[in-house]
């Protein structure tokens, strides 16, 4: 019965980090707000292990999202190497040194000081309002570069020195402080969006194995379940919600008629694959003169 119950909790945990990952919010500090509500019954040493590893599972909802854009490799017209992905696998390492570097060094002093509600708390507030004024002072700005493969290596690893302050203080978006950090560096929110979730690959694999290996490998059967349990939902939750937010992102670009129905017409766009009725709303809507 006791088990069932962590079980309960971690399938929880797991729709929080699979939600809260991929919107400009922190999922770890939003984790760490839920266990003061909701607490697992594991040692300290095994929920810190659990708060990152369980990122691992909404991280690997990009790979399977993006596998064709992420392997170098194709069969396609016989066996070869893309140099243009290779190149983007660069960046995307020198993007990860920042947050490489000073998780190395400092993981246990950041987790011992800044692993708190009241961090949390803070930080929440604080870079939020940081997240607003910047996206508002850059909102009419024309973006300089609309293709990952245009991004050069000075602004990767500037993009991973905005990573790295979300790897320092929970209750910082690594999403959000990644793509403000592209914004910054002149790429459109497509771009920073999705060079975001392939930075993430890399990132939480080393983080993931850093606290592994620190853990140890003496699991208990419930700690396995529950560590399990939280990645499935984390990576079937992210499937959704990645698609979710990279359809509104560029929704934008497709209703540019000025009208106040952006949204809604987007969720008839999802609804329309199915439902011929909605096809036709469309239809006349778009039919109507605008001004």
């Amino acid at each position: 019965m006791l088990t069932m119950i962590e079980v309960l909790k971690a399938i929880l945990f797991g729709v929080v980090e699979g939600i809260t990952e991929w919107l400009p919010i922190s999922s770890t500090g939003h984790m760490i707000l839920l266990d003061e509500f909701v607490k697992l019954n594991v040692s300290k040493e095994f929920l810190d292990l659990f708060l990152v590893v369980i990122q691992l599972g909404a991280i690997l909802a990009v790979v399977v999202i993006y596998w064709n854009k992420l392997i170098p490799l194709s069969t396609k017209h016989g066996l070869h190497i893309s140099r243009r992905k290779c190149k983007m696998w660069v960046k995307i390492i020198v993007a990860s040194i920042p947050a490489g570097v000073v998780g190395i060094l400092w993981d246990d002093v950041f987790t011992k000081y800044f692993y708190n509600y009241q961090t949390v708390a803070i930080m929440l507030i604080l870079v939020g309002v940081v997240f607003i004024i910047i996206e508002r002072s850059n909102k009419n700005k024309i973006a300089k570069i609309d293709s990952i493969d245009d991004i050069s290596y000075g602004q990767a690893f500037l993009i991973g020195v905005f990573q790295m302050i979300a790897a320092i203080f929970p209750g910082t978006s690594r999403s959000g402080s990644t793509i403000i950090g592209g914004i910054l560096a002149g790429t459109s929110r497509t771009v920073a969006a999705e060079f975001t979730f392939f930075l993430g690959i890399p990132v939480m694999f080393g983080a993931s194995l850093l606290k592994i290996l620190k853990f140890g490998f003496s699991f208990t059967g419930t700690e396995v379940m529950i560590l399990i349990v939280g990645m499935v939902v984390a990576f079937v939750v992210s499937i959704i919600a990645i698609k979710f937010l990279m359809g509104y992102i560029n929704m934008t670009s497709r209703y540019s008629d000025g009208t106040e129905s952006h949204l809604v017409f987007w969720c008839l766009d999802i609804l329309s694959e199915k439902h011929f009725l909605v096809n036709a709303i469309k239809r006349n809507f778009y039919s109507i003169p605008r001004k």
